[in-house]
This record gives structure tokens, sequence and C-alpha cells, in this order.
């Protein structure tokens, strides 16, 4: 595949205007206001979000931002109303896209959901489902299953209606043909870096320049409240010590569970694949069609040259270099239509024409691996380790209301919570009121910094600061904001300002000698290498240097561009030769073609989103206010 559509979207997205539907956003501001009750936050052609629907929204968007930036998550910016507001607007899109999905007669099966919170990580006990997890991952949510499994349904539906218009996106040949002429041409170029590092020498600050800085930016001085506290953790992990296995145990859960101990059937199998799709015209799926029935004759006629045919002619990149070879696999690993075909087979055998989304395959089987049952002593230290996590797990919810009422009950001590839980007490160093402290959950640090915890020098409550992990502190001493003394960071500021006095020495000399280029002045420069570059690969060069390359009239070569660099200083560009493409096969406009359509019925869906929000009658409650 190529990178270029997805690095350059917006590129694709101008040049392929014509054949987009034009579209709209819409923002929280645009609904109508209404007196509707105070639980009821909006609604949506008659469908009701509520408080508790907006809270639980809030909360998934805190979860993924923590997960996602970590050390750098700040609990602040859900404070944000854009952040609210973006939050709101995809409510309100999910339920549009849910009500368009069921007028238009989709439906979600049961096996279907059952199969999504199967594979959830959070639901898992050694990499299998378990009823207990789940029900006590959903608890401390306070989400009961039959919510969970209805919200769950509403986002697959949602996701179907959206599949509709991702995976059947149009784009012409001519336009296909003109994408790969634009991505694949190279522009020579050669670069002179005139970087900040030379003009250091010559730049300087003096100490009534830096005061001046200090005195204008004192911001940028602010320290952050710190306190230092003593701390309790109570976690299933922490717990996996005192619990005791014996071998009763374990051979009664092997008993019980023999059907967990086993490997599935899996087979071999090598395919050739004719791409084809229902957004091809009806003669290109004849084609295709006709192509792939003349090399399943081909094959049956000679078994012995699948491997052969396969390098020869299959559009599937990934394997068509092995043979057609896929490797082994097992049930639930391929499409339905592909699977059932492969499992149908003796070994050596060839199956017809199998008919997915993705084509016209024909299988041949190499190989089976039958299923087996493992025996007590092979799976006997995993049945220890899953018993462990589990009485681990049933411990801490045991203990965790205990812990939770004497950290609140002995308000001013956190020894009796570390007695209770069998731990010691902690202590921490400075921490700073940032989200920046390392391993301290955003979530625990508002709960040191709250005025009951600092003010009264009470026991924090018992955070939840991952699963299965409880937390509670104290604080022992505290320092408030201040502004940093000039004199702590007066060479801070120095090295600082000197750094923007060479860029700025550097960008006046780059530009200068730019400008003696342009106008025709022979000068002596230390070039770089020669480079052949493309808009999808330009290796180091600066995106918006590489950008003003492509943009060039190239009509008079060389021709000279700069930009400064994002590194500190101006870089200059010389562009020597344009190189066209090597031009268009087949293989390659398919594979072109698959992203635009995705690009393309991307964008459509967008569209039929926007339309949507026209014609649905969308009301917020006036209460409602994210400012």
């Amino acid at each position: 595949m190529f990178d270029f559509v997805s690095n350059n979207k917006r590129f694709v997205q101008i040049f392929m205007a014509l054949i987009i539907l034009p579209f709209a956003f819409w923002g929280v501001d645009s609904y109508n206001r209404s007196g509707n009750a105070a639980d009821v936050v909006a609604t949506v052609s008659g469908v009701k979000i509520s408080q508790r629907d907006f809270g639980d929204a809030m909360r998934q968007q805190q979860e993924r931002l923590s997960q996602q930036l970590g050390a750098n998550f700040d609990v602040a910016m859900l404070d944000k109303p854009e952040m609210k507001r973006a939050v709101m607007d995809n409510l309100i899109a999910q339920r549009l896209l849910v009500g368009r999905a069921k007028g238009a007669g989709l439906v979600v099966k049961d096996e279907q959901v059952a199969r999504l919170i199967g594979d959830i990580e959070a639901f898992q006990l050694d990499g299998k489902f378990d009823k207990n997890r789940y029900n006590e991952v959903l608890s401390r949510q306070k989400i009961s299953p039959l919510n969970f499994e209805r919200r769950l349904r509403d986002e697959l539906l949602g996701q179907q209606l959206q599949d509709v218009f991702s995976q059947n996106g149009y784009v012409s040949g001519s336009v296909v043909d003109n994408i790969i002429r634009l991505n694949e041409q190279q522009r020579v170029v050669r670069v002179l870096n005139v970087s900040f590092n030379q003009f250091e020498a010559i730049a300087k600050v003096d100490d009534a320049e830096a005061r001046k800085y200090y005195e204008q930016n004192p911001t940028e001085f602010q320290m952050s409240e710190q306190a230092k506290v003593e701390y309790v953790e109570l976690s299933a992990e922490g717990l996996l010590s005192r619990v005791i296995i014996n071998n009763e145990d374990m051979r009664r859960y092997y008993d019980e569970h023999l059907n967990d101990f086993g490997t599935s059937e899996e087979r071999q199998a090598a395919h050739i694949l004719i791409s084809s799709s229902a957004a091809d015209s009806q003669s290109e799926q004849d084609a295709a069609k006709l192509k792939a029935e003349q090399l399943l004759q081909q094959a049956k006629r000679n078994p012995a040259k699948f491997g052969e045919l396969a390098i020869q002619n299959s559009q599937d990149p990934g394997s068509a270099i092995n043979g057609g070879d896929l490797g082994y696999f097992g049930r639930g690993m391929m499409v339905p239509s592909f699977e059932d075909a492969t499992f149908a087979l003796n070994v050596g055998d060839i199956s017809g024409l199998v008919k997915t989304d993705f084509g016209y395959h024909i299988i041949k089987l190499i190989g089976i691996k039958p299923s087996r049952a493992l025996s007590f002593d092979e799976v006997r230290e995993g049945i220890a380790n899953r018993l462990r996590q589990q009485k681990a797990t049933d411990m801490f919810v045991e203990l965790a209301e205990k812990f939770s009422n004497i950290v609140y009950e002995q308000s001013d001590t956190l020894i009796p919570a570390a007695d209770l839980v069998g731990t010691k007490v902690e202590q921490s160093g400075w921490l700073a009121n940032d989200s920046e402290s390392g391993r301290w959950p955003p979530m625990m640090l508002q709960a040191i910094f709250s005025e009951e915890t600092l003010k009264h020098k009470r026991n924090t409550q018992a955070v939840e600061v991952a699963a299965n992990k409880l937390m509670a502190a104290r604080v022992l001493g505290y320092k408030p904001a201040s502004v940093q003394a000039f004199s702590d960071v007066r060479v801070a500021i120095r090295k600082k300002l000197l750094r923007r006095k060479a860029v700025e020495l550097a960008v006046k000399q780059g530009h200068s000698t730019l400008v003696q280029l342009q106008g025709g002045k022979k000068l002596e420069l230390n070039w770089g290498k020669p480079q052949s570059i493309t808009r999808g690969q330009y290796g180091t060069l600066d995106i918006g240097l590489v950008r003003q390359v492509f943009q060039a009239d190239v009509t008079t070569l060389p021709l000279y561009i700069g930009a400064e660099s994002t590194q500190g200083g101006y870089i200059i560009a010389r562009i020597d030769a344009i190189k066209e493409g090597g031009g268009a096969d087949d293989t390659k406009r398919s594979q072109y073609s698959q992203q635009l359509r995705q690009l393309t019925g991307d964008e459509m869906f967008r569209a039929f989103l926007s339309d949507a929000k026209q014609r649905a009658s969308i009301e917020l409650n006036s209460q409602w206010d994210v400012k």
C-alpha cells in the first residue's frame, strides 16, 4: 500500500472536490434551545439524552485521553467549553446514526454483541472472557450489563451505517491516474541549511534584557503548588503474594473447564485473489470473475503449479510473493465465506471460486493441525496464575469497601487502612499540582490538592486510580504556588534569548542569500547532496519546505525557494530537475483506488451526517451551558 493518501488527505480532498458532496459542520451552538426537564440535556428527533448519558460520555473521554496522553493528561482540559461541546455533538451524532440505521432496517445480532464483549481486554482473565470480571468492571463504573450492552448495540448499529458509506466510495480512473502521477513525481533538490548555531557566538544579551523578559512574562516562571504526602495503596496485584493455591483447587478447575484447555483445529491455506468490489463497474466485475475462472481451470489442471500461479496473478501483495501462502489460521480469523470454504477442503484440494468483499479467491488447502486437549501438567502453571488472580481480585473486592470506609472514618491517620490491607504507609517527594508527577494519576492529584485535604488535614477519599487499584493519601507538607526569583532563572532566560537572537540573525542571513540567488547572483555555497523527493517521501526535510517545492513553478530551473526552519534558522532549497514516475499498472491502480474510495466514502458519510443533523429536530436544554 502507499502512504500518500493518508499523509496528504487535504491535498487529495481538494483535488477531488468536484466529486465530493458539499457539507457543513454543525456545532452545539447551532441547535435550538428548549425548556426540558433538568435531567434531559438534549433531545434528538424525540430521543432523549440524559445528564447521566452526558456524564458517562465525559468519563469515557477522560479515560481515552488519559490512556493516550499518559503523564501529559490534565483533567482540567475536560472543563473547557470546546471539549464539552465536542462530547455533546458526538452524542447527538450517535443518536442520529442509530435512528437512521434502524430506519434503514439494519440490525445487530446478539452473537455480534457477545463476540465484541468477549474481545474487550478489560473483561478478560488470562486472555479469556470472564463473567465475574465483566460484572465487576461494570459495577465499578456504575453501569448495568443491560445498559452497557444496549449502548454497545447502538454503537455497532451506527458503525454499520457508517460502513455503508466508507466502504462504497467512488473515484474515477482518471482521478486515480492523476493522483498516482502527482504522488510519484520526483523533484531533485539540494538544500542549504543556515543554522542558528553559527550565530550564537555573536548574539548578545545583557541582564537588563533578561530582567525585562522576566517582568513581561511572569506566568512562564510560575511554580505550581506542591505537596508532600503519605499514602496507602490497595490493589489486586499487591494481594497476589497473600493468595495460596493448592493442587486440589487447580485439579478441580481443570476438570470443570476442560473445554478451555486445548488447541482448536488450524488450517494452512494458499489463495489466489482477483480483486473486485461493489464499487467497480459491472464490466470490471465481469472481467475480474472471468479472469478468476480462467485461473481456477489452470490450477485444477495442474495443482502443483498453484504457487507459481499465485506469484504471477494474485492481487493480494502480502501473500502473492509467498505463492499465496497465508500460513495457519483457526476459526474466526478470516471472513466467513473464505473460512467455510477452507474448512470444507481436504489437504491438497482446490476450492471453486469463493466471493468475498475483496474479490474472487481460489483456495488450496496445504495442511491441517488437528485440535488437541492439553494435559493437566501442561496447563498447571497457567491455572495457578488464573486462580491466583481470581482470588486476589475477590480479596480486593472484599476489602475495597472496608478500605474506603476506614480511610473516611479515621480521617486523621492512614495506619489503620495500611494494617487492614497488610501493607505500609509510604511517603512521596514533593508533588506538583500540574499532572506531571510521573506515577501520580490526575484524579489522585485532584484529591490531594482539594480544600478538604489541604485545609482540614484529612485523608483523601479512596480514589480508584486504575482497574482493581485504590489509593488514599494524607498531606504532610504544602508549598503554595509561587513565582521563581529572577536570580534562579536568569541563566535560563539569557540562554533562551541568546538562541532567539541567533535564530533571528540566521533567518535574516538566509533570506538575504535567497534574494541574491533569485536575482541571479552566483554565490559559492556549501549545498548538500542532491536528493530526489516526492510528496509522500521526503526524508528529513521540513514539510513546509516540501510543500513549497511542489507548489513552485518549475518552468525554469534551477529554482530557489526558502523557509524558516522548525529547528531554528533558515533553509534554502535549489530545485534542479523534475522526474516523472514510472506510470501506473493494474496492481498500483487497484491499491490507489481502494484507498481513494475509502477517502471519498468517508467524505460522503460526513456529508450524510451533516444533512441528517440539518433535517433532524435537535434541542438542547436551556439550562445546559458549557461556558
